[in-house]
């Protein structure tokens, strides 16, 4: 399953989920909603995955940690609840998000740690050329890094969180979201 965001709305975003299998047949979706800023990122994806009621999802991928600015997710905690491996992906170098999390969150030291909480990043050369940046929790790093290449045909991003960011997008773009 691959979920990644949208959000235009100063107080919420959009997650979507793709159920993707390894031949990229689209197996289900799922939506949830969390707060800019806030702190259920976490309890949203564990909420949509176990909604799904299935027992056939053998990884989730996340396009970030940081979800709806700095909605700090806890994967560990993910996985455990879903027991099921999930793996954050990011697309680019960084310094971190520390220096900007004190800056728009003065003296919040449960988000500051919670970011602190997550893994270091694993750098995953992929088959198309690019290179992408994983976590995964429940899963090796030797492993995360085989679904990273499995799934990324194109580019840098794998294909269950591209197709999850469309779908996000386009449900925003929608008059029916409410969002």
């Amino acid at each position: 399953m691959g979920i990644a965001e949208s959000y235009r709305n100063p107080h919420h975003s959009l997650l979507a989920g793709v159920v993707m299998r390894r031949d990229l047949f689209i197996d289900g979706f799922g939506f949830a909603t969390i707060t800019v800023g806030g702190d259920d990122g976490s309890d949203a994806i564990i909420s949509m995955v176990k909604e799904k009621n299935r027992g056939d999802i053998p990884a989730v991928m996340i396009s970030g940690a940081a979800l709806a600015w700095f909605n700090i997710l806890n994967p560990e905690r993910i996985s455990e609840e879903i027991n099921t491996p999930v793996i954050c992906v990011s697309y680019e170098e960084s310094e971190g998000l520390i220096k900007h999390i004190e800056r728009h969150f003065p003296g919040n030291t449960e988000k500051i740690d919670a970011y602190r909480a997550l893994k270091e990043r694993i750098i995953v050369d992929l088959p198309t050329g690019y290179q992408l940046y994983a976590r995964g929790y429940g899963i090796s790093d030797r492993e995360t890094a085989k679904v990273c290449r499995i799934f990324t045909h194109h580019g840098r991003i794998p294909e269950p969180v591209r197709v999850a960011r469309l779908c996000a997008r386009a449900f925003k773009q929608s008059t029916h979201s409410g969002i």
